[in-house]
């Protein structure tokens, strides 16, 4: 229920919809500080970094901007909370401490960490200095919000006054801190500012009343940080950059949800969970390539060759499931994972309806998912968010979907779909959510992405017009749109 801004004030109408959607909100100013962060271009610790960042103008315009940006979203009934910085305290990059040698076992190094203490490295004693600056900045315009930050050297920031600075403590991937820290410093009140998306970083939260909640990197896939060709983006979201939700969507949707849910994803068993997901192997521990670790990023495909082996993983909130085929039991009941959250059978592929049941504790159905084999691509599907009439300048969002002669969903469809318009109306663009696409979303001509896609579409006419939208794809039947401007 709430969303952080990383790492930096974000268009004031995005606050707005927070507004109206009741949706909280941690408002973020910096990344750096007073000195630059190394920015990995090749790959994580490859290559030469670069230098470059917004740190050239914190002395100058720091505190202004920081102020400017209370100033601004103050009355936005959303924001929650004040973030002055994000891992500007990581260990070495630039600022650093001698706890990092090791030598005070209390403070959280067993060993030297981080390359140990660089003496010629600024002075992590200055990051509390710093943030008393920062956080007096925001109680001049906002006194009735927290200020807090996003930690990635906890341990080294407790040698500091950093930490105390803050009215809350966001502590990004430091869930192992969170009991200890508690004891330690029993009037801290710590969160997850940025934390992975497997159940043990979950538990955490839940199974220490004094942590009151967590945000993920991230929410949503996003353009930038892209690692290495063919890829645009970074796409560890739960929503992908169509805004179409992931399978990890349902997956976090298991573990939040109070209402009764089940979602189907299957892989071939052979190769284990393939995925290109930028986190998946880390928080499987390398456990997907060995089929040691059920996945959290399997779709709901269920076309393969016939006697293949495949695992079909079923995130769920149901105490039990298990798996029927064209109405027969193929996968017995089980109980849900602790360790993963995630149950799963590995069978032989054949055709047809695969469903999971999952029960409650007196083995009553209480919910119910399936997916199905699907034929040969026969037709687009067109269906407009929203409705049919938009005011002249608005975005009217169409979302498309393959489908076979029979009305199913064809997900491993990659077909190319041309959009064309009549009337005065013009495409903004069309996504299908593929990190790998490095096609123009703004041609009329893009491929779905297992078998989606959404399209945007201005009205630029006067009330009363008429625009009309197809959609057509060779050996598909058309789709056509027809909405009037108010």
């Amino acid at each position: 229920n709430a969303i952080r801004t990383s790492h930096n004030p974000q268009a004031s109408s995005l606050y707005t919809l927070c507004d109206e959607l009741g949706l909280l909100v941690m408002d973020e100013a910096f990344d750096e500080w007073e000195f630059p962060k190394r920015k990995w271009l090749q790959g994580w610790n490859v290559g030469t970094p670069g230098f470059e960042g917004s740190y050239d103008f914190f002395e100058s315009w720091g505190e202004q901007d920081l102020a400017d940006m209370v100033k601004r979203d103050r009355n936005h009934l959303s924001i929650f909370a004040w973030s002055i910085g994000n891992e500007v305290d990581y260990p070495n990059d630039p600022y650093s401490h001698p706890v990092l040698n090791g030598e005070k076992k209390e403070g959280g190094f067993t060993q030297a960490s981080y390359g140990g203490y660089k003496k010629d490295a600024p002075d992590a004693m200055r990051l509390g200095d710093i943030a008393k600056r920062l956080v007096a900045v925001v109680k001049k315009y906002d006194k009735s919000r927290a200020v807090t930050a996003g930690l990635a050297g906890v341990a080294m920031s407790n040698e500091t006054a950093y930490p105390g600075a803050l009215d809350i403590a966001g502590y990004n991937y430091t869930e192992s801190r969170y009991q200890l820290d508690h004891q330690r410093y029993p009037a801290r009140v710590i969160f997850g500012s940025e934390n992975r998306h497997d159940l043990p970083a979950w538990l955490a939260v839940r199974d220490n009343k004094h942590i009151f909640g967590q945000f993920l990197w991230t929410g949503i896939d996003y353009l930038g940080e892209s690692g290495r060709w063919p890829s645009r983006g970074f796409y560890s979201g739960l929503l992908d950059f169509a805004g179409f939700i992931k399978p990890r969507g349902y997956y976090r949707q298991s573990l939040w949800s109070d209402k009764p849910m089940a979602y189907l994803g299957t892989y071939p068993l052979k190769g284990g969970a393939t995925t290109t997901d930028v986190w998946s192997a880390l928080e499987s521990e390398q456990g997907q390539r060995k089929n040691e670790a059920p996945s959290m990023d399997a779709w709901p495909i269920w076309n393969y060759q016939e006697g293949q082996q495949i695992r079909v993983v079923c995130y769920t909130n149901s105490p039990q499931a298990r798996l029927e085929l064209n109405g027969k039991v193929v996968g017995e009941e089980k109980n849900y994972d602790e360790k993963t959250g995630i149950i799963f059978w590995d069978i032989p592929y054949a055709a047809g309806k695969l469903e999971v049941v999952g029960l409650d504790t007196n083995k009553k159905e209480v919910v119910r998912h399936t997916i199905e084999s699907s034929e040969r691509p026969a037709a687009i599907q067109a269906t407009v968010i929203g409705g049919k009439a938009i005011e002249s300048g608005g975005i009217l969002q169409v979302a498309l979907q393959v489908v076979d002669n029979k009305g199913l969903p064809v997900v491993l469809s990659e077909d190319e779909i041309t959009c064309d318009i009549a009337g005065h109306a013009r495409l903004l663009g069309m996504e299908a959510g593929n990190n790998a696409d490095m096609g123009d979303y703004t041609d009329n001509k893009q491929r779905v992405y297992h078998g989606k896609m959404i399209v945007y579409v201005q009205a630029l006419g006067k009330s009363g017009d008429t625009i009309n939208i197809r959609f057509t794809s060779s050996w598909l039947t058309m789709a056509n749109v027809t909405y009037s401007i108010k």
